[in-house]
C-alpha cells in the first residue's frame, strides 16, 4: 500500500534524531533557570537535538506555573561531556536533583539515587511498560524512570515485494528467507534483505536474529553470547547469505549507509528506527513502503529495545516531595507525549502509547514496544561484548556461526 504519514512534527524532526543503542543524541546546550521559590531543584541532561533545551523549558515553565513554591534549574550538556560532568558534580558533591541519562547501576551501587518508587506516585510508576521498567532495576528495585525508547521494526519496499511476487510482508524466518531470496532475484543492484553485520552496530543486528530465535544477550549476572539457544539464530543469518537473500558482503557492511540504499529503493526489506521514517520522508518520500514487526523464527513479536532514564539523586531529603511533584508532572500524557513527539522518539508509558495509537507510522513500533528486549546493560562485562560484536560478528559470513558465538563469548570473558 501506499504510505499515509500523520505524523506532524515527529517526520520533520526525525529526520534528524540521532539514535544510538548505548545513548542517544547529539548537540549541546546551556544553563538555564531562576531561583525564586522556596525549594530549587537542578536538572542536568543531554541534547538529543537542537530543539532539546526549548522543550525543558516549556516543560519547566508549565510547570513552575502550576507550583511557584518550586524552581527547576535547568542544565544541558552534550552526550560527548555529559559523563565527565555528572562524574565532576558528584565528586564535587554538586550532583543534580534529577539526571537525564543511560547507565545507572553503578549510582546505584554506591547507593546515590532514590529507588524510583519513592520519586514519583504509585499511579505514574503503574503507567510505565513493564518491560522498559524492568530494564531500570538492580537486583528487583528500580532505581530509574524509564524516559524514552525506541525500538526496531521491518521497513518494507511494497513495489519490489510486489515485483518478485510476494503477496504479503513476512512474519517468520521461512517466509523472510523466501521472500528475500524472490526479490534479489530480480537483479539490476536489488537485494532482498538489508542485513548490516558491520562494525556500526552489529550487535543490533544480531540481537534481531539470535533473540529472535529464542536467544539471549545475558542477564546483569552473565553474559551468555556461546548459549546454545543463540546458534539457531546466527545459523539463520548464514543460511540468508549463502541463499543470496541480502546484499554482497555483509560482513563489513554498516546500517547507515545500507538504509540509505532502502530508501533509495534498492532493497526488498531492512530493519529500521523510527527516524527512519523522517529518513525516507526527506530523501524518497515517494517510496511506496510499510512498516511491520520483525520477523521471527516462529512468528512470535520481539523487537529489540533502546531506552534512556531519569533518576533521582538523593541530595537532600526534604526535596523528595518536589522531586516527586516535578515527575508526576512531567510524565503526564498531555506534557509528556509532545516532548517525545517532538524529540522523535517513543513514549515508555501506557498512556503515551495510547495516545499515540492512531500515528499509522508509529503503530508497528508501538505494538511490539511490550515485548521489547533490552541488552545486559548492567552487567560490567557488557561494553567489551557490546565491542566483541562490532569487531567479530560480521565473520559470519566466512565462519562457523559456533565458532563466532564462542569468539565473542571469549573477549566478554576477558573484559
Amino acid at each position: 500500500m501506499k504510505k499515509s504519514l500523520r505524523l506532524g512534527a515527529v517526520v520533520a524532526l526525525a529526520a534528524t534524531a540521532s539514535l544510538t543503542l548505548a545513548s542517544c543524541g547529539f548537540g549541546g546546550g546551556t544553563d538555564g533557570g531562576d531561583a525564586g521559590g522556596s525549594t530549587t531543584l537542578d536538572l542536568l541532561v543531554p541534547s538529543y537535538s537542537d530543539n532539546t533545551q526549548g522543550l525543558w523549558e516549556d516543560v519547566i515553565a508549565g510547570f513552575e506555573e502550576e507550583n511557584p513554591d518550586i524552581d527547576v534549574n535547568l542544565e544541558v550538556q552534550s552526550w560527548d561531556n555529559l559523563e565527565s560532568v555528572i562524574a565532576t558534580k558528584i565528586q564535587g558533591g554538586e550532583a543534580p536533583d534529577i539526571y537525564n541519562g543511560g547507565p545507572f547501576a553503578g549510582f546505584a551501587a554506591d547507593e546515590l539515587l532514590y529507588p524510583a518508587e519513592e520519586v514519583v506516585s504509585a499511579e505514574t510508576f503503574s503507567d510505565f511498560q513493564e518491560s522498559f521498567l524492568a530494564n531500570a532495576e538492580v537486583d528487583g528495585t528500580a532505581y530509574a524512570l524509564p524516559l524514552i525508547a525506541s525500538a526496531r521494526a521491518l521497513f518494507v519496499n511494497n513495489a519490489l515485494l510486489e515485483q518478485a511476487g510476494v503477496a504479503a510482508p513476512p512474519t517468520d524466518w521461512d517466509e523472510l528467507l523466501d521472500a528475500a531470496t524472490k526479490v534479489s532475484a530480480l537483479g539490476g543492484g536489488v537485494a532482498g534483505y538489508g542485513m548490516p553485520l558491520g562494525s556500526e552496530e552489529a550487535q543490533a543486528e544480531a540481537a534481531v536474529w539470535l533473540w529472535g530465535g529464542g536467544g539471549t544477550f545475558g542477564d546483569a549476572d552473565a553474559i551468555t553470547v556461546d548459549d546454545p539457544a543463540n546458534l539457531p539464530g546466527a545459523e539463520q543469518i548464514k543460511k540468508m547469505i549463502d541463499a543470496g537473500a541480502t546484499q554482497a558482503d555483509p560482513g563489513s557492511t554498516d546500517r547507515s549507509p545500507l538504509m540509505d540504499i532502502f530508501v533509495q529503493g534498492k532493497i526488498g526489506m531492512q530493519v529500521g528506527l523510527p527516524p527512519t521514517v523522517g529518513q525516507i520522508e526527506e530523501g524518497n518520500p515517494e517510496l511506496d513502503y510499510s512498516i511491520v514487526p520483525i520477523p521471527t523464527q516462529d512468528g512470535s513479536p520481539m523487537t529489540v529495545g533502546v531506552m534512556d532514564q531519569l533518576m533521582a539523586f538523593e541530595n537532600d531529603g526534604d526535596k523528595q516531595d518536589a522531586i516527586t511533584t516535578f515527575l508526576d508532572y512531567y510524565y503526564t500524557a498531555d506534557v509528556y507525549v509532545p516532548w517525545v513527539q517532538a524529540e522523535g522518539f517513543l513514549p515508555v508509558t501506557k498512556s503515551g502509547a495510547e495516545q499515540l495509537s492512531g500515528e499509522e507510522a508509529l503503530a508497528p513500533f508501538l505494538e511490539v514496544l511490550p515485548d521489547a528486549q533490552f541488552y545486559p546493560s548492567t552487567n560490567p562485562a557488557w561494553s567489551a561484548t557490546d565491542g566483541a560484536f562490532k569487531a567479530l560478528f560480521g565473520q559470519l559470513q566466512t565462519k562457523p556461526a559456533q565458532d563466532v558465538l564462542t569468539e565473542i563469548q571469549a573477549q566478554a570473558d576477558a573484559g
